[in-house]
């Protein structure tokens, strides 16, 4: 077995080992077997890192079997500077994700763990697959096991986000599987991606296609307008299940845009680039004052994270090296930050029971370790320099600017939005005198949560302070996917 496929079934086989177990008694072992398996999942994504050939662009531990013979379906593997930061990502927030977890989650532990461990794997899945089929099955299997944690651990509406979650996200799935039937149509039976890069595609075809991943890709972004799920879900899902719905899910449509709709369609990208670029600005601006009035922590963490990720759709369609590897760094930086900003709303949740700002204030009083963390999450939150949140949106905004002056204005704008709305709500939070008895009876963080909150603050400095190792393994990738965007598809 190689390297990607026991990054993917690593995880998998430990969280069917833990839906083994029934009942809660046995909730000590489980939650050891659960971080033995993250570990181990995390622990088998290292050579990849290791072992990556950082000049090349070509797909690297490449696995390829057949999968369904009669369709010409592959189980087709391969890594490359794109995806490569994404995998170790998503295994790495899921072994947070899994000690965060650790004493809060009572009911259904195996259950709980198991859920993310399997999500953990298909998500490595999407980020990992070569043929079109298996993308596809991996990306729709990830619904399953999100639905099920916002549905069983959520809050009171956890039945009506669970829901929302998963009929907006399939809607968007079916239109694009027609577009995938048809280009295996085209493409002589083939699902091979890199066959599919290779198609002369008419304009018509071409804007077609393009709009049915867009519905698929553009809801799991999620871009302004098809956004609204997403407050939603995040108030309604566990601590643990927002951090890996911000920091992962979400880049499974950004993702996609990467793979199928710049490569396969460049001419439709071009046409359509303005829509795009507008649609972006609408998160980044909006969606970023719609966050200044909300009262709820999650819900304004949670549009936060859409005008954040309106910086990666952005830096997609200026098509230059320096958008689309900024774009690339955003995806990664958010995924530290917004699980960050998550966990720790969770670890006041834990103690307070509300998520509302008005029932804090003055925390650094009481918390005051805790109180430091959150400020350097906050600070990345807004964009500061030396941090995760800063290295991506000043690479999309230089590329916005070389390309649109007034297009890198508007998006310059959203670090004045951002920083409006993370320190205003840190403000209210934890600065002052303490404002009620609950918050007076806080107690700061245990090990355990410290562990969570330093691991995550290691990520956020080392990458703000020296992006150049994430940089350097994606530059050869980046320049071939632009190389596949330059050259029209539009049949002789």
């Amino acid at each position: 077995m190689g390297l990607l496929s026991l990054a993917i079934w690593t995880p998998i086989f430990f969280g069917a080992v833990l839906l083994a177990f029934g009942r809660d008694e046995h909730a000590g072992m489980v939650r050891w077997i659960a971080l033995i398996g993250a570990l181990a999942a995390l622990a088998v994504t290292v050579p990849l890192y290791t072992g990556f050939e950082v000049g090349s662009a070509a797909m690297q531990f490449v696995e390829k079997s057949v999968w369904i013979e009669r369709f010409n379906v592959h189980y087709h593997l391969g890594v490359d500077g794109i995806s490569l930061w994404l995998i170790l990502l998503t295994a790495f927030i899921t072994v947070i994700v899994v000690v965060a977890g650790w004493e809060v989650i009572t009911t259904r532990v195996n259950q709980y763990m198991g859920a993310f461990l399997i999500l953990s794997g298909l998500m490595i899945g999407v980020f990992s697959a070569q043929d079109a089929m298996l993308f596809y099955v991996f990306f729709e299997a990830t619904l399953i096991p999100m639905y099920l944690i916002i549905g069983i651990w959520g809050g009171p509406n956890k039945i009506y986000a669970a829901f929302k979650f998963f009929l907006y996200t399939l809607l968007g799935s079916l239109l694009m599987l027609v577009a995938l039937i048809y280009l295996y149509t085209q493409s002589g039976g083939s699902f091979a991606l890199a066959d599919w890069y290779k198609l002369p595609l008419g304009s018509h075809a071409q804007t077609l296609l393009f709009f049915a991943f867009f519905a698929a890709f553009a809801v799991k972004v999620p871009m302004w307008p098809v956004h609204t799920w997403l407050p939603d879900v995040h108030v309604e899902a566990p601590t643990g299940g927002s951090a890996v719905l911000a920091a992962i899910m979400l880049k499974l449509g950004a993702y996609g845009f990467l793979r199928f709709s710049l490569p396969i369609l460049p001419d439709a990208s071009h046409q359509w680039a303005g829509l795009m670029i507008g649609l972006s600005l609408v998160a980044v601006i909006y969606v970023g004052l719609v966050a200044m009035v909300q009262q709820d922590m999650k819900k304004l963490v949670a549009y936060s994270s859409v005008a954040h990720m309106g910086f990666v759709t952005l830096g997609f369609f200026v098509f230059s090296d320096l958008g689309v590897s900024g774009a690339i760094v955003q995806m990664i930086s958010h995924g530290f930050v917004s699980a960050a900003m998550f966990l720790a709303i969770g670890v006041l949740y834990d103690r307070v029971h509300s998520r509302e700002i008005a029932s804090y204030g003055g925390v650094v009083n009481t918390m005051p370790r805790f109180a430091a963390f959150a400020l350097l999450f906050t600070m990345a939150n807004c964009g500061l320099p030396g941090t995760a949140g800063f290295v991506g949106e000043w690479m999309v905004i230089l590329a916005a600017v070389k390309a649109n002056f007034w297009v890198g204005l508007l998006a310059a704008s959203a670090l004045i939005f951002g920083a409006a709305y993370s320190l205003w709500m840190f403000k209210r939070v934890y600065l002052g005198a303490p404002a009620n008895d609950d918050v007076k009876g806080l107690t700061d963080i245990n090990a355990r949560e410290f562990l969570v909150m330093a691991l995550l603050a290691i990520a956020v400095l080392y990458m703000g302070v020296y992006p150049k190792p994430f940089t350097d393994v994606m530059d050869p990738s980046v320049a071939e996917l632009l190389r596949h965007v330059a050259v029209s598809k539009l049949p002789n």
